[in-house]
């Protein structure tokens, strides 16, 4: 009665404020519930909830040396929730980081190089799965992926079909991994990525293709997978994974996933300009390499 008596008291301004205060606080809640919704987390929160579900019952009904023994670890709480849901926290943070208006990613690129891109991409998938050649490719967005890159062989060339067809060609020393993608150039080769302990998982899903889940799930990157048995092309983005995609569908999604719109191209003109400029400015820019190839 007390808070419906204050709501009914509250001004012509407050109210306004009090509901997009309930709202956010709604939309922060069904958020978080997303991201763990089917992951090793939501499992946690679960056994989380019957937790605090038998500190309450055992209080009830007066069962007092279970009580005492469950409120022990209540103080360890804290800790316990930053180390079991580490993962899910730097993602979720990473969530709340990634915003528009801050760019795409490390390297911003036009219209016309991401369709060049995305067309070797098409090419070469469709070529090795036609061969039934097995392949990994993580394209970086907003998220580094410096910790994956690491842990492969660096780089720093032009995406190619013929490129990244020698790269996966059975018996090649890095065909063993994921290539990495940053921008248009192809910067790590026969990376491990992560792979994902998601319970949603069947156990016909292989390796390459939890890998790619895995990656994903831990950042905004988009995967390309080519069967090693099969010759399926999947795609992996945001946790999901899109298989049996012919190369036409997959040109066409990944257009629409790495797309620029049309109303920061100018932005990134200047952007790529101003790059050009510091980049001659140093001593051995992008001019003097340039002039060396």
């Amino acid at each position: 009665m007390d808070w419906f008596e204050r709501f009914g008291n509250m001004s012509s301004v407050s109210l306004p404020i009090a509901v997009v205060d309930v709202l956010v606080v709604a939309f922060v809640i069904y958020k978080l519930i997303m991201l763990v919704k089917g992951t090793r987390a939501w499992q946690i929160a679960l056994g989380l909830g019957v937790f605090f579900l038998f500190v309450f019952i055992s209080g009830q009904l007066h069962l007092r040396a279970l009580n005492w023994l469950l409120h022990i670890f209540l103080p360890l709480g804290p800790v316990a929730l930053v180390i079991l849901f580490y993962p899910e926290l730097r993602h979720a943070l990473e969530e709340i980081g990634r915003l528009k208006f801050l760019g795409r990613g490390l390297i911003a690129l036009g219209r016309e190089d991401i369709t060049n891109m995305v067309n070797q991409l098409t090419k070469v998938v469709a070529d090795m799965s036609e061969s039934k050649i097995g392949a990994l490719i993580a394209i970086e967005r907003e998220a580094g992926l410096d910790n994956i890159i690491e842990s492969g062989s660096r780089m720093d060339a032009l995406v190619s079909a013929e490129l990244l067809r020698t790269i996966f060609h059975p018996g090649s020393p890095l065909h063993d991994g994921a290539a990495i993608i940053r921008g248009n150039r192809i910067v790590a080769a026969s990376c491990t990525l992560p792979l994902s302990d998601s319970p949603r998982l069947g156990t016909m899903i292989h390796t390459r293709h939890k890998a790619a889940l895995g990656v994903s799930e831990q950042s905004d990157a988009v995967v390309l997978i080519v069967s090693e048995e099969t010759g399926m092309i999947s795609l992996s983005v945001e946790g999901t994974l899109l298989r049996g995609l012919q190369p036409e569908i997959v040109r066409s999604k990944l257009l629409d996933l790495l797309q620029v719109e049309e109303t920061r191209e100018g932005v990134l003109q200047i952007r790529r300009t101003m790059s050009s400029a510091f980049s001659r400015m140093r001593p051995g820019g992008s001019s003097e390499r340039e002039t060396k190839h």
